[in-house]
């Protein structure tokens, strides 16, 4: 490590009582993984958790099945619900009213806002954290006996450092072989690039995330029409107002532009798109535990 890893990020455990790899199946987290396996951070994980929210592109799902036959460890493959279906039926993984992705709205009074985003910890974090509990012999409700740490692995790179969070588990502790190896987005894609030279890396994301930028959404509508019709009947069922009971002060939208979907005309350059209408907004990108 450089002296400035060396100043934000922890010594990796010596003897944890596990090492677990937090696996979205996207660029960072795919290449940590096999990197892993490989021996690169030092001991490989003892396996990898998988958190499906339901609602993933279909590529996630055929990458991840080829990503599973690579890795010497296991790959546990939890779920919390369909995010999907609790969107269409307005309600969240408990059976109540349904945990909030961040729509954007139109307030009554004209002005505009973001709901809050509690979907990474309803479907990725939560559903995770009962898995590693079971990994470690803990009943529900049992508490933690002393002594067990478990190292949790985060597929976090060098451009994304502020994503960044500790566990909110203190017998969790994140580490960021990313970012030990001070490793960049477009570093993981030139590894991959070598060594997987015939294969492509996908983004993993819920394919009605609000964070699409307007390139993401483009390559939806054009390569997989089926998903952003989807996405789209989603997007209108947040205004229909025989749907939420009037719980919702506001319209609610996927777009920034808080127009129907269906309706945004999309500019799908790269370099432009949604991200620049809610700049400021993205401080609140998901947790490092989506789309990496």
């Amino acid at each position: 490590m450089t002296d400035w890893v060396h100043k934000i990020l922890p010594e990796p455990l010596e003897n944890p009582t596990m090492r677990v790899l937090s696996l979205g199946a996207g660029v960072q987290s795919t290449v940590m993984a096999l990197m892993g396996a490989e021996g690169k951070f030092g001991p490989a994980p003892d396996c990898a958790i998988f958190a499906d929210t339901g609602w993933e592109p279909a590529e996630v799902y055929t990458h991840l099945d080829w990503l599973e036959a690579q890795l010497p460890f296991p790959v546990y493959r939890v779920e919390s619900g369909n995010i999907k279906e609790d969107l269409e039926n307005n309600l969240n993984t408990t059976g109540h009213r349904f945990a909030s992705i961040p729509f954007f709205m139109i307030n009554r009074d004209g002005t505009f806002g973001m709901a809050r985003r509690q979907c990474t910890s309803e479907y990725k974090l939560k559903p995770i954290r009962k898995k590693v509990r079971e990994l470690i012999g803990l009943k529900p409700k049992q508490r933690t006996p002393k002594g067990v740490m478990v190292e949790m692995w985060m597929g976090i790179s060098r451009d994304e450092i502020q994503r960044m969070k500790e566990n909110s588990d203190s017998w969790v502790t994140n580490r960021w072989p990313l970012l030990e190896i001070e490793m960049r987005r477009y570093g993981c894609l030139d590894w991959f690039q070598k060594n997987h030279p015939d294969r492509p890396l996908v983004k993993s994301a819920c394919v009605g995330c609000p964070f699409h930028n307007d390139y993401e959404w483009g390559e939806i509508k054009n390569n997989s029409p089926e998903e952003f019709e989807e996405a789209c009947q989603i997007d209108e069922k947040l205004r229909d107002p025989n749907s939420d009971g009037g719980k919702f002060h506001g319209r609610r939208y996927l777009h920034a532009q808080r127009i129907p979907l269906r309706e945004v005309r999309l500019n799908t350059a790269k370099e432009t798109g949604q991200q620049e209408l809610f700049s400021d907004l993205m401080q609140n990108e998901c947790d490092g535990m989506c789309g990496i």
